[in-house]
């Protein structure tokens, strides 16, 4: 065998010196451990996007505040091939790759759900750069990335005086965070939660495949995805269902003491032919007497009668509601308006209304979020508990929480309000209480982190705790939403009936159970042959 001449023989010593010392370099710069059994592979994924492996300090935080679980990589994606080249990556190295892939939106959880301790940690957000693709037909939609955000969106798909029909109250969420979970508001008792919005998802599968599915193509993916928890794909694209948009509206607040009437006419609402286009409702604890700043940025019917009201420390209930007009339609509004609150039975001196752009109501509670921004108290401990109520339950629960238990000011938003369960799709993931109407009840609190008293996050830890007890002890079959377990004995209690069925599509769409990990459901898997259950 002839060796090549001493010239090209040292050209090609000092090649592959240099691409030694480039990827040391390269190492050195990001972080890498080298000694890590993981980390050399992904370096040498072929990827249009980029991995980081030094800044990864933010993939291991959420809206929650309450975990932190770092990963080894955060990936940038460009494409979706390169989140399928990640995760098939994965896929076949089975037993010999620990690693785990949590997509993060824009990192809204609240338990670690979008974490991946020493796993990798995808940034959704990095597809945002896709174009908003939005179709005017008989039936229009618009095409959207997984990682768009839904303010995004309504800017986008309001040039064409369009709009998403569902929504939910904060719009700084991505489209693949809200789909895996369900996505509700005001809106949900007359057009369902997202999930029943959408018309067609492309998925990246545990095994890394790219799949698209409808109710026509790939039907059991497509409903399993929807409120799966991420357990069975990463969405990364989806087309969303759009209705015509308002110019303005009819924004409503009333208030209530007694808690049959409010819930009654609630009920009333949601059932009613021609009602308003949103409705929710929040309590308020009220234990000193001065009201809150439910009223704020409203005015009043008749003022003289409003400032006259005295809340006399009782606990209290307040209606909300919108109502969407075009300009040219105001009167018919203010009359349609007007008929429905005469059909209801609230304090008729707590009457207060305000008239804003569609952009301005969807987009409310962001005024909220800038305001504890300014004042450093948006990135604290957020313990939030949301479940659903059966309506025959709904009484009980309010007797025993809100007389008993949740007994002072709360620090942040109680809601309460009625959805219909026709609205929903029972092949897809959520699982869902008992009765053709039930409530979401969601406890928005916010923790003070150097607190120990009623603000502290262990008084609201606690407080969280004792809900749920009570909760199981009167037995009112109750669900949580956005739900939170670390036993998979209480993810079986939760999915019930349908676990068997949540745990068969595991099998089949992410086997190595590689998805999701913060979700606490499952263990990765050490072979191809099954989930680690």
């Amino acid at each position: 065998m002839r060796h090549p001449p001493a010239h090209l023989l040292k050209k090609i010593n000092m090649y592959i010196m240099n691409c030694f010392m480039v990827m040391f370099v390269s190492c050195v710069i990001v972080g890498v451990n080298l000694d890590s059994p993981n980390l050399p592979s992904l370096i040498t994924l072929p990827l249009e996007g980029h991995f980081n492996f030094h800044e990864v300090q933010h993939a291991a935080r959420d809206f929650g505040n309450r975990y932190q679980l770092l990963p080894v990589a955060v990936m940038h994606p460009k494409t979706v091939s390169d989140i399928a080249t990640l995760i098939k990556h994965i896929w076949d190295n089975g037993p010999r790759s620990d690693l785990t892939v949590a997509a993060r939106g824009h990192g809204h959880s609240l338990a670690g759900q979008s974490q991946a301790h020493r796993g990798v940690v995808v940034n959704m957000e990095s597809l945002k750069q896709q174009e908003i693709h939005v179709y005017t037909g008989e039936v229009p939609y618009a095409d959207v990335s997984g990682g768009e955000l839904w303010i995004d969106i309504l800017h986008e798909t309001l040039k064409y005086g369009l709009a998403p029909r569902s929504w939910t109250d904060y719009l700084y969420l991505t489209v693949g965070g809200t789909l895996s979970n369900a996505g509700i508001s005001g809106q949900a008792f007359r057009h369902g939660p997202q999930i029943s919005n959408v018309r067609q998802l492309e998925v990246v599968t545990g095994r890394g495949e790219t799949v698209k599915c409808s109710e026509n193509q790939n039907d059991d993916l497509f409903h399993g995805v929807l409120g799966g928890l991420g357990q069975f794909g990463i969405i990364t694209h989806a087309s969303i269902l759009l209705e015509a948009a308002p110019e303005r509206v009819k924004w409503v607040r009333v208030l209530y003491s007694d808690f049959t009437a409010f819930t009654r006419d609630q009920e009333h609402l949601i059932s009613a032919e021609n009602t308003f286009n949103y409705i929710e409702g929040f309590v308020i604890i009220n234990r000193t007497g001065v009201l809150n700043n439910w009223r704020l940025s409203f005015s009043p019917k008749d003022p003289v009668e409003a400032n006259e009201f005295k809340s006399d420390g009782r606990t209290l209930f307040c209606l909300e509601m919108a109502k969407y007009f075009n300009l040219d339609k105001t009167e018919i509004m203010n009359q349609e308006v007007d008929m429905l609150l005469s059909e209801l039975s609230y304090i008729s001196s707590t009457l207060f209304a305000s008239e804003v752009t569609y952009t301005e109501f969807l987009d409310r509670v962001h005024v909220s979020e800038m305001v504890l921004r300014s004042i450093d108290k948006w990135d604290v401990p957020h313990p939030w508990l949301n479940l659903f109520i059966p309506k025959s339950k709904i009484h009980d629960f309010a007797q025993g929480v809100f007389g008993d238990i949740l007994t002072e000011t709360s620090n942040g938003p109680v809601l309460i309000y009625p959805v219909t369960r026709s609205k929903w799709d029972n092949r897809t993931s959520v699982v869902l209480p008992e009765g053709q109407i039930f409530y979401l009840v969601a406890f928005l609190a916010s923790a003070v982190p150097s607190s120990t008293g009623i603000d502290g996050l262990e008084h609201i830890l606690v407080q969280n705790k004792r809900i749920l007890e009570f909760c199981e002890s009167a037995n009112l079959g109750v669900k949580q939403y956005l739900p939170h377990y670390t036993k998979q004995e209480e993810w079986q209690v939760h999915f019930g009936p349908h676990w068997e069925k949540f745990v068969q599509r595991k099998s089949t769409y992410d086997p190595l159970a590689i998805l999701a990990p913060g979700q606490r459901i499952f263990q990765k898997a050490k072979s191809h042959s099954s989930v680690a259950i």
